[in-house]
């Protein structure tokens, strides 16, 4: 279950830089300006608000070392050590920050097809030679406790990101792609599950999940294939124009918001349901806790920003 999951972080870099390349950026003339306005109040507030929540209100949460002066407490609040999710938000946000950088090598794509081939076989190789490093000297090499924070450094998720940049700029061709060799893809990513928990039970019993992460050969495949069944997915349901988009785009609206609340409301029901003791049942557990925490989730995500939007509103109408 684990395994089957271990996507997420992949993809949601693929489509934040293929949506925002594709909806906000892809202009003659870009306004940095509002752009970085938008980026602080969309994800950097919302980062610091819940950051500040796990450090002050449930620092037993936090990863490595907890804090125990200002130092330290900032020192957490800046490496994603504050709760265990919140690694992915220190390596989304760089790419936040050098969107710049993206955009700038999607204007040479447009300008010359050479430079996006080139390019994109250079980074994919320097890619894989940076996961192939990690693997030897972190994962498995004395490296791993001195270096463990390369795990949220962005050169780790790069390729997903130029991928979802490489689908603006070519999508007529992914789509016919996609359209054709759909069935090799599921294929790929079948073998590719299959094999990754196989890696993960040669560690032996009980089972470590930090014996699965993200920078290995293997979880890349693993990833790659996910990408694009989402991307084959997306383009059928685009093309009959399913009923259910409108839904995935309001749950879309909410998603980062409610991935911040995540681990609060885990805790919260592991907690009143004392599902921390022998005599619960794993799977009982599991569907339970993770049903309910989806729901509060997005419950809170958008009770919040419905609030905070009527706050903003009659604060507006205040004359001081």
């Amino acid at each position: 279950m684990y395994n089957l999951v271990k996507f997420t972080a992949p993809v949601f870099i693929f489509g934040i830089l293929y949506t925002t390349i594709r909806t906000t950026l892809d202009q003659e003339e870009r306004d940095w300006i509002n752009y970085a306005k938008n980026q602080w109040s969309a994800l950097f507030v919302p980062t610091i608000c819940w950051t500040l929540v796990y450090l002050i209100l449930i620092p037993s949460v936090q990863q490595k070392h907890p804090y125990h002066d200002l130092a330290s407490f900032l020192w957490q609040f800046v490496n994603g050590n504050a709760a265990p999710h919140l690694w992915y938000n220190t390596m989304m946000l760089q790419f936040i920050i050098l969107m710049p950088l993206f955009v700038w090598i999607y204007d040479q794509s447009i300008r010359s097809s050479k430079f996006a081939l080139i390019f994109f076989i250079a980074a994919m190789f320097l890619f894989l030679t940076w996961i192939g490093f990690y693997y030897k000297n972190v994962f498995t090499g004395e490296l791993s406790k001195a270096l463990y924070l390369l795990d949220r450094v962005f050169i780790s998720f790069f390729i997903y990101a130029l991928l979802g940049l490489m689908f603006v700029r070519y999508q007529s061709f992914c789509k016919a792609f996609l359209k054709k060799y759909f069935w090799l893809v599921v294929i790929i990513f079948a073998g590719s599950f299959l094999y990754i928990n196989w890696e993960l039970a040669k560690f032996g019993y009980p089972v470590k999940l930090s014996n699965a992460p993200y920078y290995k050969y293997s979880m890349v495949v693993y990833d790659l294939s996910i990408i694009f069944l989402i991307a084959g997915l997306a383009y059928y349901l685009i093309e009959r124009q399913s009923k259910i988009l409108p839904l995935i785009h309001f749950l879309s609206k909410y998603a980062y918001r409610a991935y911040l609340s995540n681990v609060l409301w885990l805790f919260i029901i592991w907690k009143l349901l004392d599902l921390n003791t022998k005599s619960a049942n794993v799977w009982s557990a599991i569907i339970v806790s993770y049903c309910f925490t989806w729901l509060l989730s997005f419950a809170s995500a958008y009770s919040f920003h419905e609030a905070w939007q009527w706050l903003k509103q009659h604060l507006l109408q205040i004359k001081i």
